[in-house]
């Protein structure tokens, strides 16, 4: 459609309130979506994502939603959409969980909504997404990393089906999944909270095109992703040209004693600004649940660069542009062939691929870059299931989004306690142990930092959290995907490494015995689970570090006082005084040797 000329230059205020007022909508369809669901993963933990895709399905908005939800995914799944389904009309809904076809993993219930005005023209697509308690897996839990196959893995996959017709259920696809998941009446009210947020979407996309004219929306569409453009173009312009790579390894599985091998190259062209991340040099397709799809290997390569850049660069479709991530079939960091599994795409090689990203732009020049997020999914963040005595034993499943820290040192912070992984952005929130414990039959016994597992660093990575948790007057199932038991998130520039993940079960007797990183435990009334998360990396020597910095560690109980002689150099006491005189002459013979 030609655009009037009157809307040939739009000024920078205007093209502002313009984006806040779409915003505001993806803040209505968020509110709703969080205030309705039934799982605690959504109303609690706020695991959901929710965004507008223009009709050149290109991603417009997405306000406060998960990177690894949104980054790549949505245009994917919009285009797919309108694919295989032509005759699309208003009313129409489509539910998409499907990693073969556009979607993040099968865990994330997308449901897509057309928006069409009055003249029948498409003019966006509203996409709602969040990460459900239960979709019909083999066991209690949407992320299932020993899962051999996707039928191991025993999800219900829909391939971006019709879920709706003229605003009414397609009744035999709601019967599907009540007859298949193990909470079905939870599903459903998670299924309903999802449709109001598209709706809510929906109804006010074409009251605004209504009335500020859909040809002035469309014209903004297009500035709006061009300034993004220019914005993160102005960023690389600055950047040294050079190609640098890093590496990692996810923890082992069976049968992979040495884990799995990932690597990331980063190329930066700041005369052609453009950087370009390549992920072909990866495994093939392994056995498990750890491989990414499209729109997670994507968006794991663009969540690095944008962390390695800074916080003020608007991440949608135009800034996207000038990030190339380069992909091939059948790759544990690429595009899937069914029937491999890939039930924790989202996690797991997905940080894996952030971290080294990141990492490697650390070594292009001081500033940028930032060290290694701790890994998810420990057992601090566990799926509990099982039947509720104070509830005629209804079955229940959720997954308890407690402990996990994670955050990475960076050139300008330390690393945040709220990051959970990388892929989160530090937006999927904390649980409350009171809401937890009355909506289910859990308690949670500890919950507190651990001192000494920061990542040492000029900018120290977050500690690690320790949880405990178990059933009440009751029997229960906890599976949880921990990465980063034996392979620890790394520093960066001179920085150290995180601690480590690790679990135990506390038995009747008191005693712990250790438990698997990927693992699925039975629990009786009184025995629990004991989950510590990985720290995060530290960006930056240690010996950097600011004296007073490390003396208000010391006095917060954020380390100790023999951490901070030990490992950053620093003679301290209890109350946080300094030893100047001490501290220089300690830090130069470390220095020295």
């Amino acid at each position: 459609m030609a655009v009037s000329k009157k809307f040939e230059k739009i000024d920078g205020g205007l093209l502002a309130v313009v984006q806040a007022r779409l915003e505001a909508i993806v803040r209505k369809m968020t509110n709703t979506l969080f205030r309705t669901a039934r799982s605690g993963v959504i109303n609690t933990g706020r695991d959901f994502s929710c965004c507008i895709v223009t009709a050149k399905n290109e991603l417009l908005v997405t306000a406060e939603s998960l990177p690894i939800h949104v980054m790549a995914g949505p245009d994917l799944m919009a285009a797919k959409m309108r694919e295989l389904s032509p005759d699309i009309r208003p009313g129409d809904a489509f539910l998409n969980n499907s990693p073969y076809h556009g979607n993040s993993h099968a865990g994330d219930h997308t449901l897509l909504v057309p928006v069409i005005d009055a003249e029948g023209v498409y003019r966006y697509t509203v996409v709602v997404k969040a990460h459900l308690a239960d979709i019909g897996n083999s066991v209690p839990s949407t992320l299932f990393a020993t899962a051999t196959d996707v039928y191991h893995e025993g999800a219900l996959i829909f391939p971006s089906v019709r879920i709706q017709r003229d605003y009414k259920d397609c009744a035999d696809i709601i019967r599907m999944c009540k007859v298949r998941i193990r909470a079905p009446e939870q599903w459903y009210g998670d299924q309903l909270a999802l449709t109001g947020a598209a709706r809510v979407g929906e109804r006010e996309l074409l009251a605004l095109g209504d009335e500020l004219g859909w040809d002035y929306l469309e014209h903004h569409a297009e500035q709006w992703l061009d300034y993004s453009e220019q914005r993160i173009r102005t960023v690389i312009s600055e950047l040294p040209k050079g190609k640098v790579s890093a590496s990692n390894f996810h923890d082992p599985m069976p049968g992979m004693d040495e884990g799995v091998a990932i690597k990331a190259s980063v190329a930066t062209d700041p005369k052609k600004e453009l950087v370009t991340v390549d992920l072909r040099d990866n495994p093939d397709c392994v056995p498990f649940g750890l491989n990414l799809t499209e729109a997670t290997a994507i968006t794991a390569g663009m969540v690095g660069v944008f962390n390695s850049l800074g916080p003020d660069i608007p991440a949608n479709a135009g800034s996207c542009r000038r990030i190339k991530v380069l992909l091939r079939e059948n790759c544990v960091a690429g595009i899937p062939r069914h029937p491999a599994s890939c039930s924790t795409a989202t996690t797991g090689v997905a940080d894996r691929v952030t971290n080294a990203v990141q990492r490697a732009m650390a070594d292009l020049k001081e500033g940028i870059g930032m060290a290694e997020c701790g890994l998810g999914i420990p057992a601090t963040a566990a799926f509990i299931s099982g039947k509720d005595p104070r509830r005629n034993n209804q079955p229940y499943v959720n997954m308890i989004t407690l402990g996990q820290t994670c955050g990475a040192g960076a050139p300008w912070s330390d690393g945040w306690l709220t990051i959970a992984h990388v892929g989160n952005g530090g937006l999927v929130r904390r649980d409350s142990t009171e809401i937890d414990e009355l909506m289910y039959p859990v308690r949670i016994i500890t919950d507190r930092i651990v001192p000494d597992t920061a990542g040492p660093g000029r900018r120290r990575g977050a500690p690690s959290g320790e949880v405990e948790w178990g059933p009440v007057d009751s029997s229960m199932e906890g599976i949880w995907s921990s990465d980063g038991n034996r392979y620890a998130a790394l520093g960066a520039r001179g920085g150290g490494p995180g601690a480590r993940a690790k679990q135990f079960k506390r038995e009747l007797d008191g005693s712990l015995t250790p438990l698997g990183a990927f693992d699925h435990v039975k629990l009786n009334a009184g025995e629990s689970v004991l989950g510590f998360s990985c720290g995060g990396g530290g960006y930056g020597s240690p010996l950097e570090r600011e004296p007073h910095r490390v003396a208000r560690d010391v006095t917060e109980g954020w380390i100790s006082a023999e951490h901070a002689v030990k490992v950053y150099g620093v003679v301290v006491d209890v109350e946080g005084n300094v030893d100047k005189a001490a501290t220089e002459e300690l830090r130069g013979h470390i220095r020295h040797d």
